[in-house]
């Protein structure tokens, strides 16, 4: 492949921070500001779309396609593959990258012949550096960090709250730029995995006696000193990572588009990054129409639901109860107004999955080849129920993101199994059956499981 078709793209592209709420003042991406000035709304980073117009659709797709895992730096990145769409301020030699993205779209063939789809897709988004979709943002906002630094900036540390996967991604992205990273967690709310992640990337890990909002409410405190950068999805240029899921999904369906695309949400940033990857490739002409999206909230951390029920028309912050779905406690979203216009523009729903909902359809999915989070345990949920309700038809073509890899949630695993689950009742419960190491013993075992 000839280097110089990879990189020909790669022009003056531009992009700025821009009020959601439409005031008229811009910010350069790499201003240390996170709320619009004038409003208090939250900021997104816009693009020069005509100037990106002046490649043709064809074209991109021709590029992307190319980029597709070659070894010149950073292109081979899922998400640096799209660089002119999603950070091209950034210099080359300040990419941090562990060449995220490319996750596989599986086909969830079995599971959905039981439920009656024949195109059911999962988004393993997990399957990256640190085991979820979060890589994807932090790559973004740690490389505009290093730019930032390598430019004179008095950055001391980048900081987040979390509920564990932000922390975790944050924390490798930082070590491999070498940027102190400090990070607020619940303690006693994070899952084992998730906790040892930053600890052993270097982090400074404050484990807090509050739960994620008041960890949030503390980070924001924190980061009024301008040295110390927010790594939160308030901040944009996460959302600018988490956008190129939309960009795979339909890459690797060849450019076609889904029907239905099912999402577990909490901050509400990642179904705001999905739109605006979605509403960017029908703006410059790569796809004709758009999906529906249907956000899945834990019953225990629902205020996008219960606001949707209002349609729209209220919103009130919810004490976050204690959820499997740990990574979605979450009672007063940072991004609920994006979430809100992404819904809007995509005629979407919002749906919720009680713990023995999302438990069990975890563990369904998991009998058919997969290893599902509790958090796609919740999309699954919805999923099953919107198929109940006729809300998707045999032959729709429907894409769940699965945001974080099961092997960090093994405790939530391992409790199914021996149900010790708070309420829970684990219907397909597996196991093991102890014996003594005797052949008829085991001979018997194997007849009566296996007709």
């Amino acid at each position: 492949m000839n280097d110089q078709i990879l990189k020909e793209a790669i022009m003056p592209y531009h992009s700025w921070l821009e009020c959601i709420r439409g005031c008229d003042q811009r910010h350069s991406i790499f201003d240390v500001i996170y709320r619009c000035e004038k409003c208090g709304g939250l900021l997104d980073v816009e693009h020069d779309i005509e100037a990106l117009k002046q490649r043709s659709a064809e074209e991109w797709k021709d590029l992307f396609d190319q980029r597709i895992r070659t070894t010149l730096w950073p292109y081979g990145s899922g998400v640096w593959g799209k660089k002119e769409w999603v950070c091209p301020q950034v210099d080359n030699e300040n990419v941090v990258s562990m060449y995220e993205g490319h996750t596989n779209c599986f086909w969830a063939e079995r599971l959905g012949r039981e439920i009656g789809l024949s195109d059911l897709w999962v988004k393993l988004s997990g399957n990256s550096h640190t085991g979820s979709f979060k890589d994807l943002g932090m790559t973004v906002l740690v490389s505009v960090v290093r730019q930032m630094i390598n430019d004179g900036m008095p950055i001391r540390a980048v900081a987040c709250a979390s509920t564990g996967d932000t922390s975790a991604a944050l924390a490798a992205y930082g070590a491999a730029a070498d940027i102190p990273t400090v990070v607020l967690l619940p303690k006693g709310k994070v899952s084992t995995a998730q906790l040892i992640q930053p600890i052993a990337n270097g982090a400074l890990v404050l484990a807090l006696d509050t739960d994620f909002d008041g960890c949030m409410a503390l980070v924001k405190q924190i980061t009024n000193d301008p040295t110390i950068y927010l790594a939160n999805s308030m901040n944009a240029l996460r959302m600018e990572g988490q956008k190129t899921v939309a960009f795979e999904i339909v890459q690797q369906f060849d450019w076609e588009v889904p029907d239905w695309i099912v999402i577990p949400v909490g901050n509400l940033g990642n179904v705001s990054a999905l739109g605006k990857g979605f509403l960017m490739m029908k703006e410059l002409g790569l796809i004709d129409r758009l999906p529906r999206i249907a956000c899945a909230q834990a019953a225990r951390a629902n205020p996008l639901y219960l606001s949707y029920l209002t349609g729209f028309e209220e919103f009130k912050p919810v004490e976050a109860q204690e959820t499997l779905a740990s990574a979605i406690q979450i009672g007063n979203p940072v991004s609920y107004e994006r979430a809100v216009k992404t819904l809007s523009a995509f005629n979407g729903i919002v749906d919720q999955a009680t713990e023995d909902e999302l438990a069990n359809a975890a563990a369904r999915a998991d009998r058919t080849g997969m290893y599902s989070c509790p958090h796609t345990g919740v999309a699954l949920a919805v999923l099953f129920k919107m198929i109940d309700r006729g809300d998707i038809r045999a032959d729709d073509r429907v894409i769940v993101i699965s945001t974080a890899h099961g092997l960090k949630f093994t405790d939530f695993k391992v409790g199914y199994h021996e149900e010790t689950l708070d309420d829970v009742v684990a219907r397909h419960r597996n196991p093991p059956i102890e014996l003594p190491a005797d052949y008829d013993a085991v001979q018997r075992a194997i007849d009566d499981a296996i007709r």
